[in-house]
């Protein structure tokens, strides 16, 4: 692996103006780790990669390199782009073993981070290396949120993680598993016991419904709850399966399930494309998964799902649907077409406004309509990415120091 990792290393024009870097949402410098892992100083190409990007690890297993950095790349014109996202992981995955983070002398200041996602532990680590008392309150048993519950072990492994939560307890951050804020306690509570700040990360965990008949019977199941716990699934799951949904989740599913064994797995789409990356959707046809274009779901039964046909406009969005309906059987059926914030912290916090959708409202710090009260990720934005929710948890992490600073 290490032969192949150098000479794509060496395939790279190192340009002046890196078109790479200008494609990456959080702006990094491809072209300089690139360089000193040529050079051999590959621990400064961990360094320049982890400064910028905690994650760095973690994104370049899952990011959506086609439409980003890979995406952007100069050799793409003519031939294959640089393959940055495996020059990357090979970097970052060493590094994060011989990491030992430096922090600043403690400050005596508490921060709760609620939520351990990215960004959950991008916050936490800036803010602990500043110096602060950093507790993580987490309602699972375990840190890593959408990375540990939401992408399959396949494409992200669980260790990679595991080994953040080691690099995050020997920076001193410690951890609350189990606990739902809004339940047990609240934000009230944690002002109470002189936390000075506190970060929202709990991210969009709850599935986004369709709202049609049928949706209620025991044999229908949402995918962001099949893919937290797979094995849960598995007496029940037949030998067919109509997957609603055709982003990269509904991907994941789709892999997931024929790896349990599933032998027939439709992807239904309601418009006449898909919106996961190419790459994740040839990896589903390749394992398996077929593709049922312009099928909107109106009525689920016990046998299976009734779809009407769909026409659509040069947008791609859906104009016209048939009268008639057509009925596709199977033994299950997963939902996978949206999710939305698991928002009791939100809708029970006083003087926390949300919008429309039920995302928080910040301004552009990031803190919310709540002094002290801060928020990133997908409980901002909707389901993003890994590294957007990186990339503006760093700029909340600093905003959080700014504010305590001038607390004082």
């Amino acid at each position: 692996m290490a032969h192949n990792v150098i000479a794509e290393a060496k395939r790279c024009l190192n340009c002046k103006k890196p078109l790479c870097r200008t494609g990456c949402p959080i702006n990094t410098d491809i072209p300089g780790f690139i360089s000193a892992f040529l050079r051999g100083d590959i621990d400064e190409a961990g360094r320049i990669l982890f400064d910028n990007n905690p994650l760095s690890a973690v994104c370049a297993l899952v990011c959506n390199h086609e439409k980003q950095c890979q995406g952007h790349c100069i050799k793409g014109i003519k031939s294959s782009p640089v393959e940055i996202s495996t020059i990357e992981y090979f970097i970052s995955e060493r590094y994060l073993d011989n990491l030992r983070l430096t922090r600043e002398p403690e400050n005596g200041k508490k921060v709760a981070v609620i939520g351990s996602g990215p960004a959950g532990i991008t916050i936490s680590i800036t803010l602990a290396r500043l110096g602060y008392d950093v507790t993580v309150f987490e309602s699972k048993a375990d840190i890593g949120g959408v990375l540990r519950y939401g992408i399959p072990e396949f494409r992200l492994p669980k260790s990679l993680i595991d080994r953040y939560k080691t690099l995050m307890l020997r920076l001193g951050i410690k951890f609350r598993f189990n606990i739902t804020i809004g339940k047990a306690f609240g934000v009230e509570e944690l002002f109470r016991d002189g936390f000075k700040a506190i970060s929202i990360g709990t991210g969009v965990s709850w599935p986004v419904t369709l709202n049609i008949k049928g949706e209620t019977l025991g044999h229908v199941h949402y995918g962001i709850h099949f893919l937290a716990h797979p094995e849960s699934y598995r007496a029940q799951m037949g030998n067919s399966m109509i997957i609603i949904g055709a982003g990269n989740v509904a991907m994941d599913v789709a892999r997931t399930a024929l790896r349990m064994g599933v032998k027939d797995v439709k992807i239904t789409v309601r418009s006449d494309r898909f919106t996961a990356s190419n790459e994740e959707k040839e990896y589903a046809e390749i394992e398996g998964a077929e593709f049922m274009f312009n099928k909107a779901p109106v009525e689920i039964t016990d046998e299976g799902v009734w779809f009407k046909d769909t026409e659509c406009d040069e947008n791609h969005k859906v104009s016209r649907r048939s009268e008639k309906a057509t009925h596709k059987r199977a033994d299950g059926q997963m939902i996978r077409v949206s999710q939305k914030p698991s928002n009791m912290i939100l809708t029970q916090t006083e003087g926390l406004e949300i919008n429309s959708r039920g995302l928080a409202m910040i301004n552009e710090t990031g803190e919310t309509t709540r002094a002290g009260v801060f928020a990133s990720g997908d409980v901002v934005k909707g389901a993003k990415t890994v590294v957007e929710a990186v990339e503006q948890s760093k700029k909340v992490a600093m905003a959080m120091h700014e504010y305590i600073q001038s607390l004082s």
